[in-house]
């Protein structure tokens, strides 16, 4: 598929079905993997984690194993397309590269949370071109939920019972009155300028909420359970699925180009207070890049 043709509405169904079918295929695994690996909430564990850029930045063996199973499904459902995942980075290792498709896998986000047992972590599949999402899917670990989107086909929420329903953002006005998500760094120094631009954002919107998931948080601004999401130094994988979830839902979406290594911002939010949102990002500094 050259990056330089849209795709057809048929070829963006067949790719939106392949991230679903994967990414709930890893999040049924991972569910399962939890209770073996960490018992009930609060066990140990230490055996399945290891660290990643900090000491408070864990991977565990469910990561591994839930990235080798997307991509070992990729390499059966579409060989010839590239894969982009977290653990292990970029390769052709589903075939070739040759169709311009590439993958772009987190096999959990939220790492922290699934290690505490706090409900809040996903798994997220996302077909690219040229770095553009074109299709994919993100799976509540916890709960079986689906979101999923295909681009200029819209967004959807499918349940564990697997009722559909499409998503739409808030349709609020009144910046004053918005319910924001954000995240944090690994890291001391870019943490300390996170807090800095929400202690000087809290008092100008009706509160902050702190989800630990990106992919969970854009998914919400789609779905309407906040109203607006931002923050420095996510990934493509953390928001390849969501971004285009969240945009097909109607938000306004900016996100990085490349990674996220210079703590540039990823904003989403819903179309009504989209403007006057940015503009306060703006005045708060927020915009500019986060440093380490």
């Amino acid at each position: 598929m050259p990056a330089e043709r849209n795709a057809s509405p048929s070829e963006l169904s067949a790719l939106r079905e392949v991230a679903v079918t994967v990414a709930r295929e890893a999040a049924d695994h991972v569910r399962a993997r939890r209770g073996e690996l960490f018992g009930p909430p609060g066990s140990d564990g230490t055996d399945s984690v290891r660290t990643k850029s900090t000491h408070t930045d864990p991977v565990t063996v469910a990561d591994t194993e839930s990235e080798d199973l997307i991509r070992a499904r990729l390499r059966e459902l579409r060989p010839g397309d590239a894969f982009l995942g977290e653990e292990s980075g970029s390769s052709e290792a589903t075939g070739t590269g040759e169709t311009g498709v590439c993958w772009v896998v987190d096999p959990i986000d939220g790492t922290v949370n699934f290690v505490y047992g706090i409900p809040a972590s996903a798994v997220s599949v996302a077909a690219q071109v040229d770095g553009r999402s074109i299709a994919g899917a993100v799976v509540d670990i916890t709960s079986g939920d689906t979101y999923s989107a295909a681009l200029g086909a819209g967004a959807t929420l499918t349940d564990a019972r697997g009722t559909e329903t499409p998503l739409r953002c808030n349709p609020v006005t009144d910046l004053g009155m918005s319910l924001v998500a954000t995240g944090f760094s690994y890291t001391p120094g870019r943490r300390a300028h996170q807090g800095a631009i929400v202690a000087a954002l809290l008092p100008r919107v009706r509160d902050i909420r702190r989800i630990g998931a990106a992919a969970l948080d854009l998914c919400m601004v789609a779905a309407g359970r906040v109203d607006a999401h931002y923050e420095h130094g996510l990934n493509p994988w953390d928001w390849a699925a969501g971004a285009l979830v969240a945009a097909e839902a109607g938000a306004t979406v900016r996100v990085p180009e490349g990674f996220g290594d210079a703590g540039e911002i990823t904003v989403a939010a819903a179309p009504g207070i989209a403007v006057a949102f940015n503009e306060l990002l703006a005045e708060l500094g927020a915009n500019d890049a986060a440093p380490n």
